[in-house]
């Protein structure tokens, strides 16, 4: 970035069942798994390869970072990096495994929205094993070499195009009137294609910076544009649903506002890029802190509006609640981290908001949501059961611990404490349900 006086500006960073929501009444016990693990029964349907794909893209990418995170404190490993490894954690946190939980959402409830014919599973399995081979290659060659690393870029985004284009046929040859969210979720996937093939090239030209940009479009132009687009349609749903006196209440300006503002979180990032750390833009500062404050302060209260409070007597419905609220306060925090640079000329807070966008906002809402749709389409009761309960709870902990290790002059154990936290939830988490997409359902019924 910038070695000058002036310090760089703190960085702006800142699926889902179809089936109708029913009140989950808590089991006795455990339901048993049924059946032994078989591969034939992972491709018995969308949801299930595309889950499982993206629980090992999670654990190998979680892992990684932990042992980065553990030699850079203690020296024990002596890695050594073909791609720096700030790049490497950025690109698969943001691009590696959420398209292909995407996948299990887009190609199971997206025919049911469109009212088309889905495809079969072996349609798939070309695109999503493409991505998920081309981002073991990135790991590996982050250390070993570059090319290998740029080769799982290319593997990667070839799997990515290729499951968008699948979706959009999708789309095409739908006659429904309500496309909005559909096509909201498409362009997010054109935009999450571009800017992983933009990433490669920045990388050809040795332009680190640029392609970190990039991802940062990424994360914003597609991983929060698909989340907020499925949350408008989804999260009022289920809340009515389970919450009789909760209406279901979405009006499209809420989306616009949603999507308004990621637009808006690309700007910054690119205003950034173009002049980092200028003292000169004092007037773009107190704009980017008025609107963060004003789009965080309302989708506060609209998480209130939504049944955050009535939600949290069901847990798999607070669980979505819960996350929802994290996207008001990344705007909020990073209102403040800008507000602070602007006073003092330091970066206070950090990556702060980042992580109250990634890990509470994205990570939460990414547990809530592949929880009930494993849970539904394997036959078992929509709940969130007390492994899963304490889990969840654990990942807003590591949320706030990240934010803490973020803080200007915070210990770097915090972030190795953090790294810890989260890979030791997610592999928990994923180990438990990856055993599941083998196995037949529950209830006998097919799917």
């Amino acid at each position: 970035m910038t070695d000058s006086a002036a310090p760089a500006r703190p960085a702006h960073t800142i699926a889902i069942s179809s089936a109708a929501p029913q009140a989950p009444a808590r089991p006795a016990g455990p339901v048993p798994a049924t059946g032994s693990w078989r591969l034939a029964t992972l491709m018995a349907a969308p949801h299930r390869l595309g889950f499982f794909l993206a629980m090992l893209v999670l654990m190998a990418a979680s892992a990684w970072w932990l042992l980065v995170q553990e030699d850079r404190i203690h020296g024990w490993f002596g890695l050594g990096y073909a791609v720096s490894p700030t790049l490497t954690h950025a690109t698969v946190m943001v691009l590696g495994f959420m398209p292909l939980f995407f996948s299990g959402f887009l190609f199971t409830a997206g025919p049911r929205w469109l009212n088309v014919s889905p495809y079969a599973t072996r349609q798939l399995a070309g695109p999503l094993g493409l991505q998920a081979v081309g981002w073991m290659f990135w790991l590996a060659g982050a250390h070993l070499a570059a090319p290998l690393a740029l080769l799982g870029l290319a593997l990667a985004c070839a799997g990515l195009g290729w499951m968008y284009l699948l979706f959009w046929r999708l789309l095409g040859a739908s006659r429904v009137n309500d496309r909005v969210h559909a096509t909201a979720v498409g362009i997010g996937g054109i935009v999450g294609t571009l800017c992983l093939a933009g990433t490669g090239l920045a990388m050809l030209q040795g332009q680190d910076q640029l392609a970190l940009a990039l991802v940062r479009t990424a994360l914003w132009g597609f991983i929060v544009v698909t989340y907020v687009a499925v949350a408008h349609r989804m999260i009022p749903f289920f809340t009515s649903g389970v919450l009789p006196l909760i209406e279901v209440w979405r009006p499209f300006w809420v989306l616009w506002l949603m999507l308004g503002v990621a637009a808006f979180e690309v700007l910054t990032i690119w205003v950034d890029f173009a002049a980092p750390g200028a003292s000169a833009w004092p007037f773009w500062t107190v704009a980017v802190i008025l609107v963060e404050l004003a789009a965080g302060g309302v989708l506060l209260w609209l998480a209130v509006v939504w049944g955050l409070v009535q939600s949290l007597k069901i847990r798999l419905l607070a669980m979505l609640h819960v996350g929802f609220v994290w996207l008001g306060v990344a705007l909020l925090w990073s209102a403040a981290s800008q507000a602070l640079w602007l006073a003092t000329g330091r970066t206070v807070l950090g990556l702060g908001a980042l992580h109250a966008l990634s890990i509470g906002f994205l990570g939460s809402i990414m547990v809530a949501m592949v929880t009930r749709v494993s849970c539904g389409h394997s036959g078992r009761p929509l709940v969130a059961d007390n492994l899963v309960w304490v889990l969840f709870w654990l990942l807003q902990v590591a949320a706030g611990v990240r934010m803490a290790a973020a803080v200007q002059g915070a210990p770097q154990a915090l972030t190795g404490l953090a790294a810890l936290m989260w890979t030791a939830v997610v592999s928990v988490w994923a180990v438990r349900y990856a055993r599941w997409y083998g196995r037949p359902r529950t209830d006998g019924k097919p799917g």
